[in-house]
């Protein structure tokens, strides 16, 4: 692990010394990502509740900025000067370098379809199955473990071939028997393990940024 990655997840552990006990687990989280990446793959994520708001946070720090500016290559910036003489420029500024991940919890056409024709607890497990790929990477939420919908995506992930981290409490619950990887956060309480989700995966997001990043 490069020096300023391991930095970061040093500095996790300092600011929250509770996650020290998951901490290797966080570091074989972040292996599982990057060879994801390395390899163009995407990262899929979903959950319930306060775990579906965490996959859409997670996808907005993925997908722009986060704490870098991650500015619009000049190879690219050609292409668009190229392509729009008037707007080219402007529209290369207000362009970001992303890296590639979806929430499953943001499609409502899609999941209020599929919830009026077949039963909506595999709705999770219909999306692995469409948008599922060779390289990709499912993050799975859930603070007990044992969310139906999303351990029935877990196991569609499985049979893809996706390798499936799983971001828990308590004792794990299913998905840490399930997983390749499991953060169970050390907690009992549902909002007390959700607060150390958000430093978890924004450490994550953080690792990632400043190894495909550089400003």
């Amino acid at each position: 692990m490069e020096a300023k990655v391991k930095l970061i997840l040093d500095e996790l552990i300092m600011r929250y010394p509770v996650l020290d006990s998951v901490k290797e687990n966080i570091e074989e989280a972040y292996y599982i990502l990057k060879d994801c990446y390395d390899h163009d793959g995407k990262l899929l994520i979903a959950g319930n509740g306060g775990s579906c708001a965490d996959a859409q946070h997670i996808v907005g720090e993925l997908m722009k900025g986060f704490c870098k500016k991650r500015s619009c290559d000049e190879e690219f910036r050609k292409l668009l000067c190229e392509e729009d003489r008037e707007q080219g420029a402007k529209i290369a500024d207000n362009l970001q370098k992303g890296l590639m991940a979806i929430s499953l919890t943001d499609h409502q056409a899609l999941s209020t379809a599929f919830a009026n024709d077949l039963d909506p607890a595999y709705i999770y497990a219909q999306q692995l199955y469409g948008y599922g790929r060779k390289n990709d990477v499912f993050l799975a939420i859930s603070t007990s473990g044992n969310s139906k919908n999303v351990g029935y995506a877990v196991t569609v992930a499985k049979a893809l071939g996706i390798k499936v981290i799983a971001l828990t409490g308590k004792d794990g619950g299913k998905l840490k028997e399930h997983a390749d990887c499991a953060i169970v956060a050390p907690s009992d309480e549902t909002f007390m393990i959700q607060e150390l989700h958000l430093p978890i995966y924004h450490a994550l997001c953080l690792m990632l940024e400043e190894t495909y990043f550089e400003v």
